[in-house]
């Protein structure tokens, strides 16, 4: 269903979908009651995730924008769905929970890739680490970011691993299970915004004021060296 859909939010407080084939905004989420900073479809289920400056991150169930067709088709199915499927539910939308507990603007919320776990962060300079099931949401970890107000954060795809960036013009990476940052990727004139990491690919990229960066968080090959006619390679861990 969603390869037809576009979301966006805004500074009038609400969130709106699109079909994209038809132009036409089929429907708008309201109970935020700040800007909006972000939004993101959950990669699996009919969700979608809101981060706002109301200091709150919304998680909104979208099922009944399905219409109950032969072709209206699951998410990331083979039978997506065509134009027309889709139908206007501003009165049908369901708030299914609401984060609570950063101290100031949240700017935004990010889903894992694959398990129940969702991140959050924003001007109070804190991640935190949210699980949820079908019945409610609670926060389980909170990390100090070290630095200025954080603009985004992504799951590690394979490893238990947050990259985050922010106004302090770095970007982290921390260890879920030690709560500790482990790497730092700096630049001294801009402020990063943005990140995204490659879907198959062990690449990441961040935004900055300028331009981007492009990075690896873990080596892919082993480091080697020849001398002569010697191959050298190492398999342990560098120390």
């Amino acid at each position: 269903m969603r390869n037809m859909l576009q979301i966006s939010p805004s500074g009038d407080q609400t969130i709106r979908i699109w079909n994209s084939t038809s132009r036409q905004c089929i429907a708008v989420l309201t109970g935020h009651s700040h800007y909006v900073m972000s939004v993101q479809f959950h990669p699996k289920e009919d969700l979608i995730f809101s981060a706002s400056m109301d200091q709150l991150v919304r998680v909104w169930d979208i099922s009944g924008l399905r219409k109950t067709s032969p072709n209206s088709g699951r998410p990331g199915g083979s039978n997506p769905g065509g134009p027309g499927t889709f139908e206007a539910f501003d009165t049908f939308s369901t708030i299914k929970h609401v984060l609570e507990g950063h101290d100031r603007g949240v700017h935004f919320a990010m889903f894992h890739p694959t398990l129940p776990l969702i991140t959050s962060g924003g001007d109070d300079r804190v991640i935190k680490i949210w699980r949820m099931n079908e019945s409610k949401a609670w926060e389980v970890d909170s990390c100090c970011s070290h630095f200025n107000n954080v603009s985004s954060a992504l799951f590690h795809p394979k490893h238990k691993l947050i990259v985050l960036c922010g106004e302090g013009k770095t970007v982290r990476v921390w260890d879920l299970a030690k709560r500790t940052a482990i790497q730092t990727f700096r630049r001294e004139q801009d402020r990063f915004w943005a990140l995204a990491a490659h879907p198959n690919l062990n690449l990441f990229a961040a935004g900055h004021g300028s331009g981007l960066i492009v990075f690896k968080l873990e080596r892919e090959r082993p480091a080697f060296s020849v001398f002569q006619d010697t191959l050298y390679c190492v398999r342990g861990p560098l120390k």
